[in-house]
């Protein structure tokens, strides 16, 4: 069996001995974790490769830690601003290794419970190691105890996640310069931090920092701000930094950064004008890419675009049979909510039939403070696709429950349909704004009339409640 002409066919015989599976997960992050653990109850003998720590992106280095952090944040900028609310307070001192310790345990907390949850998962075998593909759908790890394992399954899911995109900026190598990773193990609070980029990352740093007591400056590469939105609320959004005292300059194309002793100098072109800015510390958050360069994708035929990110199908499928991806690594919106809904598509295929990823809403949150909630589509968006529509927009000194609780910063802006007044989108800047954006979400799915919300009776007084206030726009009531 294992002999061919007199030659020991030794390929043959580690094939004859690799453990077969029905299903391989690679990556144990918001959509890989619950898909091998409900893929093992169902029945199918699976796999989990796991490189580093259960959770993925979102517990270890995204969502959890930075909320807890930005928690501690919103905590020292409350009691600083406390004699608006009649208090006498005083903040004696901010300990950031404590704010470090408690988003450790935190991470840890939810860490621990993943893995406790996979491990004790019948039927589900985790293997710590690099995973990448021998060929087809064989599947080559290199263990992290040492030496490689080999196992193989008729259905492989990647779901590997993305890293920090560090631009090629002269002497940016050489700078000690931060991510949002390492920024929240850093056991100093950084006398001056400038932030290359201007997106949600950035931003969310920026702010919380600067509550911390660093001097922020933050560089953007495009025009404003959060380019993704309408320029009312970029505009807004960067209005709420400035008066906390963050810099924010724009269409600034960093050139180098230097050190010159204890500091560090960014250079930046804005327009033909060269500029800098001497800081203590330098956060890149310009983007991320995909964890996908260590798969050997070629040798199992999954193709992907120029940056890496896996091209899938509607039904999350690869161009490789057999494969799929879900999650950040197959580009687009790139949230937890959007992995863990993967997973849900992806099980509905396979164990109950097909179900698409087109047309999904896809809400999420920036959690600056006040909140920016979105979901559906911009006011350009919508416009720019011809759609005949029209706009309510209020701001936030008109909610009662915001000068009730002595925060009117921000606004509330919706997308309707003029023809048929379904809401198309929605921006809710201000405290909560995640929350009220859910409820125009979830109205959205059920193709509720605006008209409805604004006749809607709400609990009083509730930030949703404003939500009739919005829509009584259209009518010139209030």
């Amino acid at each position: 069996m294992f002999y061919q002409c007199g030659t020991f066919n030794w390929r043959r015989l580690i094939l004859y001995f690799m453990k077969i599976y029905d299903a391989i997960i690679i990556g144990s992050g918001q959509g890989g974790t619950p898909l091998a653990k409900k893929l093992a109850k169902a029945g199918w003998k699976t796999a989990l490769v796991e490189k580093s720590y259960v959770g993925g992106t979102c517990v270890n280095v995204g969502c959890t830690p930075t909320k807890t952090m930005i928690a501690s944040a919103k905590a020292i900028h409350t009691i600083r601003r406390a004699e608006k609310w009649g208090l006498k307070a005083e903040l004696n001192e901010i300990d950031i290794d404590a704010i470090i310790q408690r988003k450790s345990d935190v991470v840890d907390l939810f860490r621990d419970s993943a893995q406790d949850g996979l491990e004790g998962t019948d039927n589900l075998d985790v293997i710590w190691g690099q995973a990448s593909f021998k060929e087809g759908n064989i599947i080559e790890t290199k263990l992290n105890a040492g030496g490689t394992s080999l196992i193989k399954a008729s259905k492989i899911f990647i779901s590997t996640g993305t890293n920090p995109n560090i631009p090629r900026i002269q002497g940016l190598e050489e700078s000690g310069y931060l991510t949002s990773t390492t920024l929240m193990n850093l056991r100093e609070i950084p006398k001056h931090l400038l932030i290359i980029g201007g997106g949600y990352i950035a931003l969310e740093f920026g702010q919380m920092y600067r509550r911390f007591g660093s001097e922020v400056t933050i560089i953007n590469l495009g025009d404003r701000i959060l380019d993704n939105e309408d320029v009312d609320i970029s505009n807004e959004v960067k209005k709420l930094l400035e008066l906390e005292g963050i810099s924010i300059i724009c269409n600034a194309d960093t050139k180098a950064v230097e050190r010159e002793g204890n500091e560090l100098k960014v250079w930046f072109n804005v327009g033909h004008d060269e500029q800098s800015v001497s800081c203590s510390h330098v956060l890149v958050a310009a983007g991320r890419i995909p964890n996908s360069a260590n798969l050997n994708l070629p040798s199992a035929g999954v193709k992907t675009d120029d940056q890496g990110y896996i091209i899938v199908n509607e039904y999350l499928e690869t161009s490789a049979g057999g494969i799929y991806a879900i999650g950040d690594v197959k580009g687009g919106s790139q949230f937890t909510h959007v992995a863990y809904n993967d997973h849900i598509i992806l099980l509905q295929n396979l164990l109950e039939g097909k179900r698409l990823t087109t047309n999904r809403l896809v809400p999420y949150c920036t959690f600056i403070d006040p909140q920016l909630g979105r979901v559906g589509l911009t006011e350009k968006e919508a416009r720019s696709q011809g759609l005949n529509v029209k706009i309510a927009c209020i701001p936030m000194s008109r909610v009662a429950r915001a000068i009730e609780t002595g925060d009117e910063r921000g606004l509330m802006k919706a997308v309707v349909d003029a023809d048929t007044g379904q809401i198309l989108g929605a921006a809710i800047l201000g405290e909560e704004g995640g929350e009220v954006m859910s409820v125009l979400q979830m109205a959205m799915l059920g193709k509720i009339d605006y008209r409805a919300i604004r006749n809607m009776m709400f609990a009083h007084p509730l930030y949703s409640e404003s939500l009739n206030n919005l829509f009584m726009e259209f009518d010139g009531k209030r």
